[in-house]
């Protein structure tokens, strides 16, 4: 498995690098990929997304800086910002042998991240019926995918370090009865992203049974330089503001 780790990188970049990838996965150009990376403040909403479950009005999203944005992600609403882990695994499931189907995947990815909070000393663990990864009732990582022709993107986010109050401009995924918490807030202190990024680049390699190949961009796997779409394709296209 190819790992690549960004700094900071806009929504708009991360989701046209998806396609990229996504595109020569499909075709066999490039084996499979997680990218890991943070994002500046954005609202997303998933397919299943309910326009009430952003609180916060679109006045007040601008004054904050947060973009919002629609994509075709399973899932409701959630928020990415500096801080937080982000993960893209582009994956062939039809790979696998037994094949792997959707579920199985994100159940995969939810060990992976229970396993990096684990190295933190952070006790996390699944809640039946929900999805994600969670400390007692706190969720510190959400999750959702896109699949097509077998081939996955979008992912997971990990709450490292970043601010939380974010979160209080949504409902997360819907749920109104269980906050957000991070590795920072069950530690008492802000932790290292990129020890982060190699338990979590560590623990995807264990739960895939693949080798982690460490890698520095993606022109390393399509032989060509990526950059920001100057029109974002329409799936992925900003969200209308959000009314008052």
């Amino acid at each position: 498995m190819n790992v690549i780790h960004y700094g900071q990188m806009p929504y708009a970049l991360g989701l046209r690098m998806q396609a990229e990838l996504v595109s020569a996965r499909k075709s066999g150009q490039i084996a499979n990929t997680l990218l890991l990376l943070e994002h500046p403040p954005v609202v997303t909403l998933g397919r299943n997304a309910k326009r009430e479950n952003v609180i916060a009005s679109a006045d007040m999203l601008a004054r904050r800086g947060v973009e919002v944005y629609e994509c075709d992600r399973g899932g409701d609403v959630t928020f990415h910002g500096p801080g937080q882990l982000v993960g893209y695994p582009i994956v062939d499931l039809y790979g696998f042998s037994p094949r792997v189907g959707a579920v199985d995947f994100v159940r995969r990815m939810e060990e992976a991240l229970i396993r990096t909070c684990a190295d933190f000393g952070v006790a996390a663990q699944r809640i039946k019926g929900l999805t994600g990864a969670w400390v007692e009732q706190r969720k510190i990582a959400a999750m959702g995918i896109h699949v097509s022709r077998g081939v996955t993107s979008h992912g997971f986010a990990l709450n490292v370090n970043n601010d939380l109050e974010y979160f209080k401009l949504i409902v997360p995924c819907g749920i109104t009865d269980k906050p957000v918490t991070s590795l920072a807030r069950e530690l008492g202190a802000d932790q290292k992203p990129e020890r982060v990024a190699q338990s979590v680049a560590r623990s995807f390699g264990q739960v895939f049974n693949s080798q982690v190949l460490w890698l520095e961009h993606v022109d390393q796997l399509l032989g060509r330089k990526v950059g920001v779409p100057l029109v974002v394709p329409q799936p992925f296209a900003k969200a209308s503001p959000i009314n008052s």
